[in-house]
């Protein structure tokens, strides 16, 4: 059962990094920041608040943020060092059921973008299909640096979105009251 937002405020700032320091990838000073924007009015401030700590956040840190995520399909996949929550978002894109074809395309993929980039290729895929991910890959890889750190963090957004409806009830749902 996902926490109430009551709950979620009621939480000592240790037991709320505790519990959503993992939102950003490896990232706990994000959950960190984002909890002084307590108490939240709804669980949309919640992810407002972990988007607003990372904007106001220096750009080393925001780049060090990026860096944290794993590559997609790639060795920390291989190694099962990634986060939970990554493992979850990457097996339900199928990304854990690659062909060794599909594999090698990956790798491929991936050591290029980082080499252009320094920083691993950052995309939202719950709900994508691994098709959608290597079309998107294609399309991003020639891009502008600017825009691909950008996109980044707009990616990161999204991901924070999606792991605290996770783990957050909607105001109207049931929800469990305990940390």
């Amino acid at each position: 059962m996902a926490l109430s937002l009551a709950a979620v405020n009621g939480l000592s700032l240790t037991d709320f990094v505790a519990r959503f320091g993992d939102v950003a990838e490896h990232s706990p000073w994000v959950a960190a920041r984002a909890a002084e924007a307590r108490p939240y009015a709804s669980r949309d401030a919640m992810h407002e608040a972990f988007v607003a700590a990372v904007a106001a956040s220096p750009l080393d840190d925001r780049l060090a943020l990026i860096r944290a995520h794993p590559d997609l399909a790639g060795r920390a996949a291989v190694a099962g060092t990634m986060a939970d929550d990554s493992k979850k978002e990457q097996s339900s894109a199928g990304l854990d059921r690659l062909t060794s074809e599909e594999f090698a395309r990956f790798q491929m993929l991936n050591e290029r973008y980082r080499d252009r980039f320094g920083f691993p290729f950052i995309l939202a895929v719950k709900g994508a299909t691994k098709d959608q991910i290597l079309a998107s890959f294609a399309e991003r890889v020639d891009n502008d640096r600017d825009v691909e750190f950008a996109r980044a963090l707009a990616e990161i957004a999204r991901i924070f979105r999606f792991r605290i409806e996770d783990r957050v009830a909607p105001a109207d749902a049931p929800s469990s009251e305990g940390p």
